[in-house]
């Protein structure tokens, strides 16, 4: 029987939404809420990471949950239904949600309907076809039904998961016997599995098909494809590929697979992966390097972080390197560029984001700092500091993360000297800034003490030719060994 309007506004799905520019698949990370607890408009119930950041995800409903659809750890395409809420749940129990039901035509004042299992229904089947008729019933006296407190009904229309009780009917078996009612099939003999399940089965090469389900309604699970894969793996033949473990070590040798673990690349480290593979062989790229005296520039840093302008600020070398490769792109705006492989054209861009790659648990984010030729010293430092916070706290947005056009690469605070970094995809230049070390250095005719960093900068050999490369570089390192260029050229 069709639902009302009003009881199929009652039950509010919740589906992946696409946090990105164009992303088609988020992780779940982490759920804060339960089927059962009550939530209201605006509140977080799950923390989720797509290929750019993590990113906590609010309800838009006031209700209580129904259903969560998804355990933590899956990876959900966008546009999926992730959670169901129950936005009336003072109206009491309710029947099976109507995207749930079958849809039938009511039963005839000479049938009734034989007790019905809620059958599953997963993204792509629809519902089965049911495998069992109506028959007339012949009057049976009235039974007073057994009461059932409103809270118990209510917890089990929020569990929603019982598996169907099978009935057994006292009547005689029809010359032409039904086949027995089982789990629900899947639409035209398709076993039922869901998205990360069927996902998995496909990696570890394993025909669903020949998968016997133990989940709730005939679901295959992620357990019974395992079990399916191990004796998989241990009949395969030698020099096959092994999905799931190899074969015991020979008596004598070391088995190295016990000593080795892995791990899913997802994420953003696999966004990172797959744009730097397509950097590497998209754009031809240049690195270029020079190492100069910065002692000046580190005796700037020591009186700035005592300068009342700049109390409270995160005031540190990467600071004035920051500044030094601004004001060198503003002597050079033609390197500020980006390539249109589409259009056949050079799109030069008269604004600068200004990305700080930054190291974190999930992986290497590129966060920017939007506009960031405009800002003075103060505005820099402080724009630096949080973006450097935020990307620790994993909370950097994905719209941080865009629309960067040059790159800074702080390798230094790892002790190493310098790199050849690869270009985001997209930008024209990325600068590599190594350690600050004391060091032997001619100064003034005389063999000194000073210290000394190198630089590294790679770019699009497409937009930048050697001569503009180098006069980039060499103008950064001008600025680093005499800080007072940051006034006069400036």
């Amino acid at each position: 029987m069709t639902a009302s309007p009003a009881r199929a506004q009652r039950f509010r799905e919740f589906k992946m939404p696409d946090v990105g520019e164009g992303l088609t698949e988020a992780e779940i990370l982490k759920w804060y809420v339960q089927p059962g607890d009550t939530v209201t408009d605006g509140q977080v119930v799950c923390e989720v990471e797509t290929a750019k950041a993590a990113v906590e995800l609010p309800i838009p409903y006031d209700g209580v949950v129904h259903e969560l659809n998804f355990g933590e750890g899956v990876t959900v395409d966008v546009g999926t239904v992730i959670i169901s809420v129950d936005t009336d749940p003072g109206a009491g129990p309710a029947a099976v949600p109507a995207a749930d039901a079958p849809q039938e035509a009511a039963p005839s004042a000479e049938e009734d309907a034989e007790p019905q299992g809620r059958q599953a229904v997963l993204v792509g089947y629809g519902a089965a076809p049911s495998s069992t008729k109506r028959r007339a019933r012949k009057p049976q006296p009235a039974v007073p039904a057994q009461p059932e407190s409103a809270s118990a009904a209510l917890q089990a229309e929020l569990n929603g998961r019982t598996t169907p009780t099978p009935v057994v009917t006292p009547v005689p078996v029809p010359a032409a016997p039904a086949a027995p009612v089982a789990a629900p099939a899947a639409t035209a003999g398709r076993p039922l599995a869901k998205p990360p399940v069927r996902k998995l089965a496909k990696d570890l090469g394993i025909d669903l098909a020949t998968i016997a389900p133990t989940g709730p309604d005939g679901i295959i699970t992620r357990e019974d494809v395992h079990a399916a894969a191990a004796p998989a793996a241990a009949a395969a033949p030698a020099g096959a590929p092994v999905p799931v473990a190899a074969a015991p070590a020979e008596p004598g040798t070391v088995d190295t697979a016990a000593r080795e673990r892995r791990v899913p690349v997802k994420g953003v480290r696999k966004a990172t992966a797959q744009a730097m593979v397509a950097s590497a062989f998209t754009a031809p790229h240049v690195t270029e390097f020079i190492t100069v005296d910065v002692t000046r520039t580190m005796k700037l840093v020591q009186e700035l972080k005592q300068d009342p302008d700049m109390a409270g600020l995160r005031v540190n070398p990467l600071l004035l390197v920051a500044k030094a490769f601004l004001v060198a792109l503003r002597r050079h705006p033609e390197v500020n560029a980006a390539w249109d492989e589409a259009h056949q054209e050079i799109v030069y861009k008269d604004y600068v984001n200004l990305g700080i790659a930054a190291a974190t648990p999930r992986g290497l984010i590129v966060p920017n700092i939007k506009d960031a030729g405009s800002k003075t010293l103060p505005q820099l430092a402080s724009e630096l500091g949080e973006l450097i916070a935020t990307a620790r706290e994993g909370k950097t947005s994905p719209a941080a993360m865009s629309g960067g056009t040059v790159t800074i690469t702080n390798v230094g605070v790892f002790g190493v000297d310098t790199g050849t970094p690869i270009l985001n995809p997209g930008e024209s230049a990325i600068l590599a800034f190594g350690a600050v070390k004391l060091q032997p250095w001619v100064h003034k005719g005389k063999v000194k003490a000073r210290q000394v960093t190198t630089l590294a900068l790679s770019f699009d050999h497409r937009l930048i030719d050697g001569e503009l490369g180098s006069k980039l570089l060499a103008d950064i390192a001008a600025v680093l060994e005499r800080p007072k260029r940051l006034i006069t050229w400036g």
